[in-house]
């Protein structure tokens, strides 16, 4: 099953959404078309996938996803935008929570 750690922008907003998904297919259509006033989402119509991280395994995502909200940084994530090597370097420090899952089975 596929896993994926995504960041949303929206213009209109000047917001970022992160979020993790195994379907980013189906996922990024929900957030397009949200109709739940309650969700973060749904206060804009123009949101863009810019970021993707595609994880080993829920556990590893799910930590990774956690880490950037923990920065509550937009220059964070310009900067996971602008350098690849970040990418990697959250893969690798998160492959524990990869492995664990992996054990658990």
């Amino acid at each position: 099953m596929d896993n994926f750690v995504y960041i949303l922008y929206s213009k209109k907003l000047d917001k970022h959404y992160i979020g993790f998904t195994q379907n980013l297919t189906q996922r990024i259509e929900f957030h397009l078309n949200d109709t739940q006033s309650r969700k973060f989402t749904y206060k804009a119509n123009d949101w863009e996938l810019i970021f993707t991280i595609e994880c080993e395994s829920k556990n590893q995502g799910l930590s990774i996803e956690k880490h950037i909200k923990a920065m509550k940084s937009k220059i964070y994530i310009r900067n996971l935008l602008q350098y690849p090597e970040m990418k990697f370097n959250l893969l690798e420090k998160y492959k524990d929570a990869s492995d664990f899952q992996s054990e658990s089975r």
